[in-house]
């Protein structure tokens, strides 16, 4: 029969501490879908306490940008997006992707990305089937102290939802321009091209303005509050039964594997409702001038083109600079 002594002779004492792995698993996954739901609160991995850090993925690289139907040159401001298009990026080449308007929400934003998403979503809801039969079997052997220790991280979980839920609200986006096309060129580090189309105000979405607003002073309490509760969480697991050690253990890292999977099969970003997603295949281009001039030639104009010094100006272009 299964209980608690149903291992002897082996010590996991220290199965607590995979918790405090600093794995940006969650962070990503909180970056490709926008934001946090709360039925996210069930699937525990390790890197709760890195989860805030979803704003940081982008490496502090904010790209060059050119409008190319207007000749405006800018930045990409919105770090989810950056990420993501340093993932569907290749050095020397040109990719494409397309942003769609948003979508009528009815059921909130995990079954908007499980109706887009679904390969994904299953990984992710077999993370937490996952810790629904652990906790059921932790009853059952009555380990309260690992039973306590989920709690702990689902709290902690339950936090920082809710901080992300409130951080990425919709807010400035520029000035509404309605039926107007947009075509934007993105320069990446590592010499990454990225063509994005789609409708302006669309662009501007997943863009511009903020994604995750700055903390204010109670939501860094909740933060600190959620990040104390992991560090104290996996110093209480050293009081749980070896068999509940090893049930808190393999949920957070088969958690994180499937989690991981999630993340890897996820093709779109959802970002306020919008959807970014590649569109065919990458165009390599032997020098970046060639994609400049035929891209030029497609757009009739080269302001977008000098604006982000990929050009000399012509001489009739030219200004003059006094020193």
């Amino acid at each position: 029969m299964f209980h608690r002594n149903s291992i002897t002779g082996v010590s996991l004492d220290a199965a607590g501490l995979v918790a405090l792995a600093d794995l940006k698993t969650l962070a990503r996954r909180t970056a490709l879908v926008g934001g946090a739901s709360y039925i996210d609160i069930f699937l525990l991995a390790p890197g709760i306490h890195c989860q805030q850090d979803a704003s940081e993925l982008n490496g502090g690289e904010y790209p060059t940008t050119g409008a190319m139907t207007n000749g405006y040159v800018f930045r990409v401001e919105n770090q989810a997006t950056v990420s993501y298009l340093q993932g569907v990026g290749e050095p020397g080449h040109l990719t494409n992707v397309s942003v769609s308007p948003p979508l009528p929400t009815k059921y909130g934003l995990f079954f908007d990305n499980f109706r887009g998403e679904p390969l994904a979503s299953l990984f992710y809801l077999a993370g937490i089937a996952l810790t629904v039969v652990v906790i059921a079997l932790l009853v059952a052997i009555k380990d309260w102290w690992a039973l306590g220790v989920l709690c702990m991280l689902a709290v902690a979980r339950l936090l920082n939802t809710t901080v992300l839920k409130r951080r990425s609200q919709l807010g400035w986006k520029g000035a509404a321009e309605p039926g107007v096309q947009g075509d934007l060129l993105i320069l990446l580090s590592q010499d990454r091209w990225v063509r994005m189309r789609g409708m302006v105000d669309d662009l501007k979405v997943v863009t511009a303005g903020q994604w995750l607003r700055e903390t204010s002073n109670i939501e860094s309490v909740a933060v600190s509050i959620a990040t104390l509760l992991v560090y104290v969480s996996a110093a209480l697991a050293g009081n749980a039964s070896t068999v509940g050690s090893l049930l808190l253990a393999c949920l957070l890292l088969v958690s994180v594997a499937l989690l991981g999977l999630s993340n890897m099969v996820t093709t779109k970003l959802r970002m306020f409702g919008h959807v970014v997603r590649v569109d065919g295949k990458p165009t390599r281009y032997s020098r970046r001038l060639e994609m400049v001039k035929e891209l030029i030639e497609e757009s009739k104009r080269d302001d977008w083109a000098i604006g982000m010094g990929l050009i000399v100006p012509p001489a009739e272009k030219a200004q003059k600079v006094n020193v």
